[in-house]
């Protein structure tokens, strides 16, 4: 098993959001196929209500979940709405979307995460397709002093709601009380990472915490048990093993359909499906 320990960085993105980027460009080859995991957050409106204005992706999924707070959505395949406390989006941009996200004030803090994950060259350019899950969609998994909530994959006898993905993808929001410990068995060649939330735990003997991410591979299982209360994600998915060539918020295989999907952008002829 090998562990590897990321730390990320504080950055500024969309329209002055004040973020942390757990991992991006420089990891891709560890973190395949995962491409970026943003922590945003805050307990100053001033740093997040400018959000995500309209912006394109083609060739990857964005997932956004909410941990504390709204976010108002649209996009040009005919979603719009609101991604409330507990709920996830989960986009498909495929061949091309526009899409937008905007936090909203609230007193306390608001809190969310993106993921973005890989498409392989076959379905880069497939129809780009939307799915809002609401937090009471979301199975919850309750032990003593444990609760786990499954939004994509299997854990126990739950089965996450988002389903028919592209990349198989598990994605587990996990809360442990002091001293409480669980297992994950993970799949062949899977690339498997833990961000930390909120707490201290053990993972496979390192110490982490908030604000942390350990990322494991050629692993078969993992232990965690909380060193103080816990909080945190676990993530694990099937690398795609295939060239990355990644332009801000397109990512395809090669520079050259880089250059036609920002040919396409600046011609008006970018998106091939909705509005």
């Amino acid at each position: 098993m090998e562990k590897i320990i990321l730390t990320g960085h504080s950055t500024i993105d969309g329209a002055g959001v004040k973020l942390f980027r757990v991992f991006a460009n420089d990891n891709t080859k560890l973190t395949d196929p995962f491409l970026l995991l943003d922590n945003f957050g805050s307990d100053k409106p001033e740093d997040y209500v400018r959000g995500f204005p309209w912006h394109p992706h083609r060739g990857i999924e964005t997932v956004t979940y909410m941990l504390d707070g709204k976010v108002e959505h649209e996009d040009t395949i005919g979603n719009k709405g609101v991604i409330s406390s507990g709920d996830i989006q989960w986009m498909t941009a495929g061949g091309g979307i526009l899409h937008q996200e905007m936090p909203k004030a609230q007193k306390g803090m608001m809190q969310g995460m993106q993921l973005w994950v890989n498409l392989p060259s076959g379905n880069k350019m497939m129809a780009p397709r939307y799915r809002g899950i609401t937090s009471q969609e979301i199975p919850v998994i309750k032990m003593d002093g444990i609760e786990i909530k499954v939004i994509s994959g299997i854990y126990g006898d739950k089965k996450g709601p988002v389903k028919d993905l592209i990349v198989d993808v598990e994605y587990l929001d996990i809360l442990l009380d002091k001293g409480k410990a669980i297992t994950y068995d993970i799949k062949k060649d899977y690339t498997t990472f833990c961000y930390l939330v909120e707490g201290k735990g053990d993972f496979e003997g390192s110490i982490m915490e908030k604000k942390q991410l350990i990322l494991f591979k050629d692993a078969t299982n993992l232990a965690v048990k909380a060193k103080e209360k816990l909080r945190f994600i676990l993530v694990s998915g099937m690398p795609i093993n295939e060239p990355i060539a990644w332009g801000g918020p397109i990512v395809m295989n090669t520079q050259e359909e880089l250059r036609i999907a920002f040919d396409e952008l600046d011609q008006g002829t970018f998106i091939k499906t909705g509005r």
